[in-house]
This record gives structure tokens, C-alpha cells and sequence, in this order.
């Protein structure tokens, strides 16, 4: 499966952000899809993940109540919805998606278990 990330930019601290991640040529609703970035300097770390339904969602702990991880099966997309952004939300995200079909955190909220990545876009948060 493809993976087409986009929608990130530039944006003042305190503001929002919806990125999106277009999925082509696999069966999209079988997979559990994920959210990840990567700062400057820092290794890549989990944001948010959901399962391949959508009735199951995962966030660290920097992004709860803050982001909004959702999909839309029908258009083979997942979404990532950021608010109230701030300097530390800086980073280029990735989307991925993850091919067992698992709904448990363990699963979802780990890179290693990701087979396939987007090619990430840039968040850039302003102070």
C-alpha cells in the first residue's frame, strides 16, 4: 500500500493543523493506521493510532486532548486533527499503516510494527 501525507505548514502557537494521509492500492479498512514524528534531532515517536475500523484510538500523551486521530474508509484516508499547537508539536509527521489487523495498543502505538510509511509532511510551529 501507498501512503500520500500532506497538509502540513506553518502556524502560530496555539492554532491548528488537519493533516491527511491518502491510502492506494491495498485494501485500506484492513489496516490499523498511525500517526508518528519525528523532531529535529529526536527520534520518531508515536502521536496517534487507530484501528482499521475506527472504533478504537490511541494517543501519547503529549496529544491527548489536543489532536484527533480519525478515517474515513470509504475515501481510504486518515486524518490527524491538531489544536492548540505549540513549539514542541514541531516536527515532520508520518502516517503508517499497520497490516495485522490488531486493535491493541501494543500493536498500534509501536513504529517497528508499521510495514508501510507515507513519506511525511512538515509541521512547523511558531512561537
Amino acid at each position: 500500500v501507498q501512503l500520500q501525507a500532506s497538509g502540513g505548514g506553518l502556524v502560530q502557537a496555539g492554532g491548528s493543523l488537519g493533516l491527511s494521509c491518502a491510502a492506494s492500492g491495498g485494501t485500506f479498512s484492513g489496516y490499523g493506521m498511525g500517526w508518528f514524528r519525528q523532531a529535529p534531532g529526536k527520534e520518531r515517536e508515536f502521536v496517534a493510532a487507530i484501528s482499521r475500523g475506527g472504533g478504537t484510538t490511541y494517543y501519547a500523551d503529549s496529544a491527548k486532548g489536543r489532536f484527533t486521530i480519525f478515517r474515513d474508509n470509504a475515501k481510504n484516508t486518515v486524518y490527524l486533527q491538531m489544536n492548540i499547537l505549540n513549539s514542541e508539536d514541531t516536527a515532520v509527521y508520518y502516517c503508517a499503516a499497520e497490516r495485522s489487523g490488531s486493535s491493541r495498543y501494543a500493536m498500534l502505538s509501536s513504529s517497528s510494527k508499521y510495514a508501510y510509511w507515507g513519506q511525511g509532511t512538515l509541521v512547523t510551529v511558531s512561537s
